[in-house]
């Protein structure tokens, strides 16, 4: 996968997995302040061994080689006193927690890891716990899993629509919905009632609508009422929406109510489909993009409409843990005066663009979709870029922005990862 590919971009952050670790006698009680030998558990647990370090602890479960710091062991303690279990909460002041703390003793059975602390308190923490949950595991994990995709792997895949009654009224209707979203980015409902009343309804089954300069619930015509490319009929190359705002709009919703006229297909493409593609061929121009802030910025005063809105951020966001693209920042109409970057990187940065733009240009990347009355389609607006070709006649589309913190929830509520 490509963000595990990506590794080599975090210096210094490799274990010394390769070591070998004797198997030596039970812990015999409190651990000495001098460094400590290797411990293993009980014959019958030879997958693991822990060792103790100035300030951490190191701990080897399986493959799995943990460095785990004295303080974080003892902030995640989940006793009760130190963690309400109702709420799901911390309880522990974290401030209150000794720096310099060290356990007095440490002991390890096949599934537990015990740690007595200098006042007498108990810390249990179970292994596959904290494999789970070390730095360590969390980047060799994926927050998201994701089926990368071009025109052609689109179409292979068959991915079906899901009817809206079904959407609508089933869980199990609901989850295919939302679980070809997280893979794909995105995902149709057919049979909608071509209504703006309806699309609304639809929308808010799996979220809030996010309320915008641009309103809560939206038509979209070709009018020129806002001081924006998309309120015409001319063609709209790739792009993601509201690259201006801090925190991008997570999920767009798009439903034609109706077209009187020739062309206008929507064009999608897989962001982090282009952006494995460069890594994999220049992964230090995908370095760069991920690291140079860029602004994106806009400007209107249409009507009754004044806006200034500036948002800040690189075109490519990773988790720095994994290195595990999760926002694709792209939109050439709204990126501002590049004044942000030194000259000695700027040129290198046009590179890097001019690659990633190459990627999303492909042809083979494109896919072209027509959309129609009574088809919704949910776009993922930190993922796949969309755009639109020229057309003629009267074309009215409504939609609206959703929250993109509510949907991932209603896909946790129903088993998914997300």
């Amino acid at each position: 996968m490509w963000c595990q590919r990506l590794a080599w971009l975090l210096r210094g952050q490799r274990g010394s997995t390769g070591r070998r670790w004797p198997r030596l006698p039970r812990d015999p009680g409190p651990v000495p302040a001098a460094p400590a030998r290797c411990h293993p558990t009980a014959p019958a647990s030879p997958r693991c061994a822990w060792q103790l370090q100035q300030d951490h602890l190191e701990l080897r479960y399986g493959s799995t080689l943990m460095r785990l710091d004295f303080v974080w062991l003892r902030d995640h303690c989940r006793s009760a006193s130190c963690y309400n279990a109702k709420t799901n909460q911390r309880s522990l002041d974290t401030a209150s927690v000794d720096l310099a703390i060290r356990p007095q003793a440490v002991r390890v059975d096949e599934t537990t890891l015990f740690l007595t602390w200098p006042d007498g308190h108990v810390t249990r923490y179970g292994l596959e716990w904290l494999v789970r949950n070390s730095y360590e595991g969390q980047k060799q994990q994926v927050m998201h899993p994701r089926i990368l995709w071009n025109a052609e792997i689109y179409r292979q895949a068959q991915v079906p629509s899901v009817d809206c009654r079904r959407f609508l009224e089933t869980d199990e209707g609901l989850k295919e919905f939302l679980q070809n979203f997280l893979l794909y980015g995105i995902a149709f409902v057919e049979n909608v009632t071509p209504t703006k009343e309806d699309t609304e309804i639809l929308a808010e089954r799996i979220s809030i609508i996010r309320e915008t300069i641009y309103g809560r619930m939206w038509y979209f015509t070709s009018d020129f009422s806002r001081g924006d490319t998309a309120y015409t009929k001319l063609a709209l190359d790739r792009h993601t929406d509201t690259t201006y705002f801090q925190e991008p709009c997570g999920i767009q919703v798009f439903h034609c109510l109706k077209h009187e006229g020739t062309g206008g297909r929507t064009l999608l493409v897989d962001g982090f489909h282009a952006a494995e593609q460069v890594l994999r061929r220049a992964p230090e121009h995908f370095e760069l993009l991920a690291k140079v802030p860029l602004k994106h910025e806009y400007v209107e005063s249409v009507g009754g409409c004044h806006n200034h809105m500036i948002g800040v951020g690189p075109v490519l966001n990773v988790y720095p843990w994994n290195n595990e693209l999760y926002l694709i920042r792209y939109n050439n109409y709204d990126r501002a005066v590049i004044n942000t970057v030194p000259h000695d990187v700027v040129r290198r940065w046009y590179h890097a663009h001019r690659a990633l733009t190459a990627e999303l240009r492909r042809p083979d990347n494109e896919l072209w979709v027509k959309l129609k009355p009574g088809k919704a389609l949910f776009v993922d607006n930190w993922r796949v870029l969309h755009g639109r070709e020229a057309f003629t006649g009267y074309r009215q589309l409504c939609g609206c922005y959703l929250t993109r913190d509510d949907v991932l929830n209603t896909a946790r509520l129903l088993g998914l990862q997300a």
